[in-house]
């Protein structure tokens, strides 16, 4: 790591900063004391910090930039989600989403859905982040943030709040911003930091097939998600523009690799409307898949203003799934979170530009 000004603390190893000290003259075990109140803590300033002395705070802070997001609303759905408005430092904004689980035989689930990307580059037809275009990627310290402000902010009402899973299915196509991704699962993952197993980790895809392969090779252990929606061409490019570059053929291709290598099967994510949910889709969708180690998720698609899409009914849905487990693959729907504030799938969008001024 070559040592800089204001590097971003939030995006930092405890390695990193266990070199950045020796290069200033502090000692080993003030990296590990910082790494634990910014990565395990989830403090936001450095006064915060009240085993590291004035002086060497601010020394630290001549070197290390520390920028907590700015909450510019919360939002709770009748179902107990939260949608988290957030502001980064260049006044770019983002949302994410806290869902909670309630279980009976273990831990409560606690998940956050994180935002990889100010807009998105995809255009998705039925996303309402695309609408906006895309603006740019976030760096580590901005991804690992919005799991570290959420914890914060919740931790002000329960004190005892732990995140339990991370999924990347946020604003933004993750795997077009592969390196600042596999940092912050890193450090989500570090025993020292908020210690979030690599499985309870999923990334989430439109189909970036090189970097489907690469994933399997550089961590097999985080689950992976592909959003599917179609099992033909000529329907997912009007879908999913991702699909022009990277047809099905190449996608399915590059799912059997990742299979072979990491062992671990696939969620493949079907949004479903009113006009695509029939038993022709879903046998066609059954042939794609047959012999795939992977698991259906059908998703009914949500309301989002500008798409002009439709949900079908729950008979639609049911009829569609049982066409898929009657040809042998796994299947289920899923659980709607957060819809009445628009905090389901699809519908993350950076709103509320107005409040911000």
């Amino acid at each position: 790591m070559t040592i800089m000004e204001n590097i971003e603390l939030r995006g930092c190893s405890e390695d990193e900063l266990i070199e950045i000290c020796q290069t200033i003259g502090l000692k080993r075990f003030r990296a590990v004391q910082l790494f634990q109140w910014v990565q395990q803590k989830a403090v936001r300033s450095w006064d915060d910090m009240k085993n590291i002395g004035k002086s060497d705070r601010q020394t630290l802070s001549t070197r290390l930039h520390l920028y907590a997001l700015k909450k510019v609303r919360e939002q709770r759905s009748n179902d107990g989600t939260r949608k988290y408005l957030f502001c980064l430092e260049d006044g770019e904004t983002i949302e994410c989403v806290l869902m909670d689980y309630a279980r009976m035989k273990s831990r409560d689930r606690h998940t956050v859905c994180v935002s990889t990307q100010v807009g998105c580059p995809v255009g998705c037809a039925f996303c309402a982040t695309g609408l906006e275009g895309f603006r740019r990627n976030l760096s580590v310290a901005e991804i690992v943030g919005q799991v570290l402000d959420i914890t914060y902010y919740v931790r002000q009402e329960d004190p005892d709040f732990q995140v339990t899973n991370i999924v990347f299915m946020g604003m933004g196509e993750p795997l077009l911003n592969y390196d600042s991704v596999l940092k912050s699962i890193q450090l989500l993952n570090d025993a020292q930091g908020l210690n979030i197993g690599m499985r309870r980790m999923t990334i989430s895809t439109s189909g970036v097939v090189p970097k489907i392969i690469q994933l399997a090779e550089d961590n097999p252990q985080v689950g992976l998600a592909v959003s599917l929606h179609a099992a033909r061409d000529e329907i997912r490019n009007s879908l999913i523009p991702m699909n022009r570059r990277y047809p099905l053929d190449q996608l399915m291709r590059a799912c059997q690799e990742y299979t072979q290598i990491t062992h671990r099967r696939i969620t493949f994510e079907v949004a479903l409307t009113a006009e695509n949910a029939r038993r022709e889709e879903a046998e066609t969708l059954a042939r794609l898949l047959k012999g795939q180690l992977g698991h259906v998720n059908l998703i009914p698609v949500n309301p989002v203003a500008g798409t002009g899409m439709e949900r079908p009914d729950q008979e639609k849905m049911k009829k569609f799934a049982q066409v898929l487990e009657d040809a042998g693959i796994s299947v289920s729907s899923r659980e709607e979170r957060g819809t009445d504030i628009d905090a389901a799938c699809g519908q993350l969008r950076r709103q509320w530009e107005g409040e911000l001024k």
